[in-house]
């Protein structure tokens, strides 16, 4: 079940590979997710000393839940994944120029996670023809409705 999409990573990128990571929040986060208080738009995975994080993602505290606690909403959230994904994560980013983006947060079993993705960068040509193939499966939706009738 999808908490929060990031529509932008697919504007701006072509995502090619997905990696399903676990998260390493705080208490006060976990009831904001749930609370639908997430937002990657402006967010992005770093790596940094052979470890994954994820940088920027807005988690607009609970005033209820987190009375007691000073709540960071952007802090830098480790994320979670095995020993063999990391480096292969890893050495794509750093030889083959691709950049990690945050796709989506997700339940699973009842914990949060993170979707990142492999991704390339878009050129401005590329979102254009995007927009008008999206144009395009639009109209045809739209002609099949008013034949069918």
């Amino acid at each position: 079940m999808s908490i929060v999409d990031n529509k932008k990573a697919f504007h701006d990128y072509f995502i090619e590979e997905r990696y399903e990571a676990g998260m390493v929040l705080e208490g006060w986060e976990v009831k904001a997710i749930r609370a639908g208080r997430a937002q990657l738009k402006e967010s992005y995975v770093i790596v940094r000393d052979g470890e994954i994080y994820l940088f920027g993602a807005h988690i607009s505290p609970l005033l209820s839940a987190s009375s007691h606690v000073h709540p960071e909403s952007t802090r830098t959230r480790k994320l979670l994944l095995n020993a063999a994904e990391i480096s292969k994560i890893i050495g794509k980013v750093e030889r083959a120029g691709y950049t990690l983006v945050p796709v989506n947060l997700h339940y699973l079993r009842g914990r949060v996670k993170c979707e990142i993705g492999l991704a390339k960068g878009k050129k401005q040509h590329d979102k254009r023809n995007t927009e008008k193939d999206r144009d395009w499966q639009r109209e045809q939706q739209q002609i099949m409705k008013t034949h069918r009738r």
